[in-house]
């Protein structure tokens, strides 16, 4: 087989900012080469606009978002890529104006991006923990975005169930006391619930997302646990982190943990949905991989331009 050097580009466009990554990926032989190249994370919140009443960006953000594309699109002109796949989530699909901001970037910078609905994002997500799952184990995946949570259960590596639900780190900023928010919470414990009721066996949660990628960076600061499994965070010290958090206010979450603006005010809802999911199967831990929307778009790519290699070989 003829050895392939790519260079991929993944633009994640969530809820609370927008995300960009370059992969330089060696297709050889007998396994591919994965190593990342840039990284760069800009912090706007869409979602604020709208999941609030008025549905619509700002054109403020507008502007704002249109040239954080045009960095990214000379970056990828800079990093000569290959191929990319720009990816928009539940901020974008639903705002008013969304497709009109869209247009705005594509007419500008030529920069095509899907606004992909839910269960689609769990399909792309998917592809990132697909090597974290063992044979003849059940598991359920949790990804808490700004606007949506995606959950998918998993029997012997297939998906046997996904959902994905209007509850979010950003969307319970603005609508925790809204009936449909209580409605949805109720329907993410019905629903993991029902879907679990004929497995065996035990069944581990894997958890992604910014925010549970933070809360289990601040358990080993913090609470310092010590494990074999590093990637795990237990149920407890999740639980312990949510009250410490919760008693301060924004200020004193961004001191005492040094916790970045954007992240400072949304960590205390989103630890909640994580939770509530791990309390519906009676989990005492979460696996936490570290992985998110922007890996799953590389392995898209990845998997468009090397056919030949198959999940087993990741």
């Amino acid at each position: 087989m003829e050895k392939k050097d790519l260079r991929l580009a993944a633009i994640d466009i969530g809820s609370n900012a927008l995300r960009f990554q370059v992969s330089r990926i060696i297709c050889q032989d007998p396994l591919p080469e994965f190593k990342r190249l840039e990284y760069l994370r800009f912090p706007l919140r869409l979602g604020s606009d709208v999941f609030s009443t008025q549905s619509y960006i700002t054109p403020e953000h507008q502007d704002v978002f249109v040239q954080v594309m045009g960095v990214f699109k000379s970056l990828m002109k800079l990093y000569h890529i290959d191929d990319y796949m720009a990816c928009a989530t539940s901020a974008m699909r639903e705002a008013a104006n969304g497709a009109e901001l869209i247009e705005r970037v594509r007419s500008e910078y030529d920069l095509n991006i899907e606004v992909i609905s839910g269960e689609r994002e769990a399909e792309i997500i998917n592809k990132a923990i697909f090597q974290y799952l063992e044979a003849d184990k059940n598991y359920l995946h949790i990804d808490v975005g700004g606007g949506s949570t995606e959950i998918n259960i998993y029997q012997n590596h297939q998906k046997i169930a996904s959902r994905s639900f209007r509850l979010g780190s950003v969307r319970l900023l603005s609508q925790e006391a809204d009936e449909r928010v209580r409605e949805e919470w109720n329907a993410l414990r019905n629903w993991i619930q029902f879907s679990i009721r004929d497995l065996t066996g035990e069944i581990i949660p894997i958890g992604t997302g910014g925010n549970i990628n933070k809360l289990h960076d601040l358990s080993e600061k913090i609470v310092k646990q010590k494990k074999k499994k590093q990637t795990a965070l237990s149920l407890k010290d999740l639980k312990f982190l949510y009250t410490e958090l919760a008693k301060r206010n924004y200020q004193e979450r961004l001191v005492d943990f040094s916790l970045n603006e954007d992240r400072a005010d949304i960590i205390v809802p989103a630890a909640t949905i994580y939770i509530e999911a791990l309390q519906a199967i009676k989990a005492k831990e979460v696996f936490v991989p570290k992985v998110g929307l922007r890996e799953g778009i590389t392995q898209v790519l990845f998997e468009k331009h090397c056919p030949f290699y198959s999940q087993k070989h990741l």
